[in-house]
């Protein structure tokens, strides 16, 4: 059967339509997104800049900056310029396009944080074959598959998705092109695009999932054989920022599309995809750098002259 589109742009709603609070919500999105960039432009600069930073660990904690910073700008400008904007409409190409990235993306982050999982595991459970084990011949595939496997991903929804008819609203309930508002608008039957987001998100969420579980049920046994409490707590240190970024991802990811479109509620999943969206990309930083020596370290030596930075960061 022949595709027939009515719909050549979508609007997308957003949170409100009271100027006042898009007025605040303006605000309060524009500081996050200047904080997401500085954190993770600033994260990079660190792991190119310092010698210490040069090992597989900090270069997938840099392309995972690279990842967030991008995530972020695919949705926050747009929606920014909508908080100020009467005219909040998308154009269909380019909700397409949203859709992809934002999609690529995050499914780049799952994999990603999987990868990292593996390297813990490898530096933890064997140091001293680390740099051998996790060579360049093998963290550069990592990085590259992640990339492939979101982009792969992204393409599936995204050519499923808009070969959908919407020949009905064109109003989008959501600040940004995301798969179950969209689904949600057309007229046409999408029993199998729901079938396909759940078990491909689910798939992929599974996949990921079992490798950090069981990436850190070794890094466990490593640890309760080490003595040393020093030790411990380093490591510790480093796998728990870890496991709080994946845990914080993962339960939003979950939450929002591995569960059944019966239960889909456009306004309270809207909050949802603004958190892995915006939110997430601003804290992981946070959550890789205040615990971490090395890049404290590393930030002291760039910062290390201004007292002011020195004394809010570096005096706990």
């Amino acid at each position: 059967m022949k595709n027939v589109t009515e719909v050549t742009t979508f609007v997308l709603k957003g949170f409100t339509d009271d100027p006042g609070l898009q007025v605040t919500f303006f605000l309060l999105f524009l500081a996050i997104y200047l904080f997401t960039l500085m954190g993770n432009l600033g994260l990079i600069i660190l792991v190119v800049g310092d010698s210490r930073l040069h090992n597989p660990m900090y270069y997938f904690l840099s392309v995972l900056s690279s990842v967030d910073a991008c995530y972020s700008s695919v949705i926050t400008p747009n929606m920014l310029i909508d908080f100020m904007s009467k005219n909040k409409s998308i154009s269909f190409l380019g909700c397409a396009a949203q859709m992809f990235f934002a999609v690529t993306l995050g499914t780049t982050e799952c994999f990603l944080l999987a990868a990292m999982a593996y390297d813990r595991y490898v530096a933890i459970y064997n140091p001293l074959l680390y740099t051998v084990t996790m060579s360049p011949r093998v963290y550069v595939p990592l990085i590259t598959a992640s990339y492939v496997g979101g982009i792969l991903h992204a393409t599936l929804h995204t050519v499923a998705t808009f070969s959908l008819s919407f020949c009905g609203s064109n109003e989008i309930r959501h600040v940004f092109c995301d798969i179950p508002p969209l689904l949600a608008l057309s007229c046409s039957d999408t029993r199998i695009n729901q079938l396909l987001l759940f078990y491909f998100a689910g798939c992929i969420e599974i996949v990921t999932i079992l490798i950090v579980l069981v990436s850190y049920g070794f890094i466990l046994v490593a640890i309760l054989r080490v003595h040393s409490a020093e030790a411990k707590r380093k490591v510790f240190s480093t796998c728990g920022s870890h496991l709080t970024g994946v845990s914080v991802f993962h339960g939003t990811v979950l939450f929002m599309y591995v569960r059944p479109s019966s239960s889909y509620a456009l306004e309270h999943d809207m909050i949802v995809s603004i958190f892995y969206t915006i939110v997430i990309p601003m804290l992981n930083p946070i959550i890789y750098s205040l615990r971490n020596k090395d890049v404290k370290e590393a930030m002291k030596k760039v910062f290390g002259k201004n007292r002011i930075i020195s004394k809010v960061y570096f005096s706990h």
